[in-house]
């Protein structure tokens, strides 16, 4: 018999478990208690990397696995979710911020990344729909990517339930049943659902979930604001990143503008808040249209020291978590690394230091 897997969480880190999984044979159900990719996912900038602040170096190699994962989905998947490869472009006026990327980009060349600097000549090539300003340094990363959160994890749903996987929304869990500290089955606001495996990907309410075996998962609060316009003509191909505005271009032409990836100490997600993130990004983009059609507020997954969270638990055997901060250059990687730990036993050496084991943990 299949082992049967109960995934909590439908985004896209949940999706791409769930299709590494039912591929593999598994009987596979996930449930989500809104639909899918209506949490983190939905809000997520969605940038495809593994650049500076991608450190140290172990967490810098695995993100660039990361990258290239995204490349084998894109070969294997039926129908695969479009991705834009254009790289990024990253410059700066100030000179403590210049010589902060020059030594970025001087640390990740000497481990190998593509990434280097740029003039403004190139700088105006890359980017020919954006005015920089004065630049004092700028940088060129050319193998990352972006895509749409929404339609991949769609994208991934829709191959997992061709493979035979079941997706129940909403479907929320409200308890899990135990025997001997492993789950024996999944009760939620839809049906219970009886499991070999549990895994937790529901992004920043993991901790409630995983706490229902016992299990604690700290995360810190780390939130993000972005706007976005409705869609309009092609003004950019890659990822623009300048001075205190972060901009894309998506499929359907809407752009998307951010100003921080660290957090934002005022999460203040207003029309007013909005239209100042565009209007910001519009001295860039001279010709974009800024009438502001959203703004989120995201909740990043981020765990307590940062780094991700995967693996089985220590306190519930049969209970796996997944929680990370760059859920969307991890997913493709981490999907496949799940489904090598859940179904053939593997014990990946890479995972060692992002263990659930390494925070102090509560048994009730």
């Amino acid at each position: 018999m299949s082992k049967r897997v109960v995934i909590a969480g439908g985004g896209i880190m949940g999706a791409s478990i769930a299709w590494h999984l039912a591929r593999c044979g598994a009987s596979v159900t996930l449930v989500e208690k809104s639909h899918p990719a209506a949490g983190t996912t939905r809000d997520s900038f969605a940038w495809i990397n593994a650049t500076f602040s991608k450190q140290p170096r172990s967490y810098y190699e695995l993100n660039l696995q990361g990258i290239a994962e995204w490349r084998r989905l894109e070969r294997e998947m039926q129908a695969p979710p479009e991705i834009q490869w254009g790289g990024s472009v990253e410059w700066y006026s100030e000179e403590a911020d210049a010589r902060e990327l020059r030594d970025g980009v001087a640390r990740h060349q000497g481990w190998g990344y593509s990434t280097r600097f740029i003039d403004d000549a190139e700088l105006k090539r890359l980017l020919p729909g954006v005015e920089p300003g004065p630049v004092a340094a700028a940088s060129y990363s050319d193998q990352e990517g972006t895509l749409d959160p929404v339609a991949a994890t769609s994208a991934l749903l829709d191959e997992a339930e061709r493979f035979g996987a079941a997706v129940d929304y909403p479907s929320e869990v409200i308890r899990l049943e135990l025997k001997d500290s492993h789950v024996r089955a999944v009760a939620t606001t839809h049906g219970t659902f009886n499991a070999d495996v549990l895994v937790v990907a529901c992004g920043t309410g993991t901790p409630k979930v995983a706490a229902m075996a016992g299990v604690e998962i700290p995360l810190k609060d780390s939130p993000g604001v972005l706007a976005y316009t409705s869609p309009q003509p092609r003004l950019l191909d890659r990822l623009a990143l300048g001075p205190g505005s972060h901009v894309k271009q998506d499929s359907s032409g809407r752009i998307i503008a951010g100003d921080n990836f660290a957090g934002s100490e005022d999460p203040d997600a207003s029309l007013t808040r909005g239209e100042e993130l565009l209007q910001h990004a519009a001295g860039y983009l001279s010709k974009m249209e800024t009438q502001t059609d959203r703004v989120s507020l995201g909740w990043r997954v981020m765990p307590q020291d940062e780094f991700p969270i995967i693996g089985f638990t220590e306190g519930c055997p049969n209970l796996y978590v997944v929680a990370t901060h760059s859920g969307i250059t991890l997913a493709a990687l981490f999907g496949r690394f799940a489904a090598m730990e859940i179904l053939d036993g593997a014990r990946l050496e890479v995972l060692t230091p992002y263990r659930p084991s390494r925070f102090k943990t509560t048994k009730r």
